[in-house]
């Protein structure tokens, strides 16, 4: 008799993610999934190479790979208005920067990337020169105007920015379009859902379940990853209150949105036709 190995599911290595992974270690469902933790870059990547079956994957790679993929109902990581975590830190205002300003993408996601371009380009009128850097504060801004940072690293310069101007770029985007930013969705490669359709819905669920279990004890994650985590509780708390996870309605009109605005940049190609297509699951519970 064969047995289903267990699904290969993908899990970021930032403090964001948190709430969506919380629960699945108090329900045990842990057990149940190959969890594989590591930054968003290396993670899209692995689900696109076929070495992750469901995973997160930043919308830029997957709007590149959407016909291998399908969407996961309702997670994703997104933000209306700002999120605190994905910044444009700059020595000057932005409206007082060079044209040509020399900006480091410090960034291990490429929307993130995408995004502090566009903005950049599209909203403010430069024509910057682009680098790429460690994505730490320091290295990013040796010998450049500004730095696209996100994460961990975003978070702590939100909190202490040393002088320097911080741009919320999710902020921004609400403040350009009226829209939700959506970061990352979860989504699993077309073949593993089709031979696999229980599995799928399995880990869907365990996923909703979870994101609403943390929502219920919110406390006791922000107290518990304050012990490990440099930031005070209070400042956990807001940080996981601006973050949203699930992908409502409103939240496909800001994909779609950044989907048209990005198409033909960077290799971004629009959304194929129809839209995205969702794995076939009922609709879980998502935090709003």
């Amino acid at each position: 008799m064969n047995i289903a190995r267990r699904p290969r599911v993908g899990h970021i290595a930032f403090l964001n993610c948190l709430p969506i992974y919380w629960g699945l270690a108090r329900s045990g469902a842990l057990l149940d999934v190959d969890l594989h933790r590591a930054p968003p870059d290396e993670l899209s990547r692995r689900l696109v190479e076929g070495d992750l079956d469901i995973g997160p994957i930043t919308l830029v790679e997957y709007l590149r790979h959407a016909d291998e993929l399908l969407l996961v109902p309702d997670i994703a990581v997104a933000a209306d208005g700002p999120v605190l975590s994905v910044n444009l830190v700059s020595k000057a205002p932005i409206d007082d920067l060079p044209t040509t300003a020399k900006v480091s993408l410090a960034s291990t996601s490429r929307t993130g990337v995408l995004l502090g371009r566009m903005l950049l380009e599209q909203r403010h009128g430069l024509t910057p020169e682009f680098a790429t850097a460690p994505p730490d504060l320091d290295s990013a801004l040796d010998g450049a105007d500004a730095a696209v940072l996100i994460g961990d690293e975003a978070l702590r310069v939100h909190h202490d920015p040393r002088g320097h101007h911080v741009l919320d770029l999710a902020a921004a985007w609400k403040e350009w379009t009226g829209l939700p930013m959506v970061f990352a969705v979860w989504a699993v490669r077309r073949e593993y859902a089709e031979a696999n359709p229980g599995l799928v819905k399995d880990v869907h669920l365990a996923f909703c379940e979870s994101v609403r279990r943390c929502r219920e004890e919110i406390d006791e994650v922000v107290a518990s990853a304050a012990r490990w985590e440099p930031f005070e509780p209070a400042a956990l708390a807001e940080y996981f209150e601006r973050l949203q996870f699930t992908l409502s309605e409103r939240h496909l009109r800001g994909l779609r949105e950044f989907a048209a605005r990005a198409a033909g940049y960077m290799e971004v190609p629009g959304l194929p036709e129809g839209g995205p297509e969702f794995f076939p699951a009922g609709k879980g519970v998502a935090w709003a």
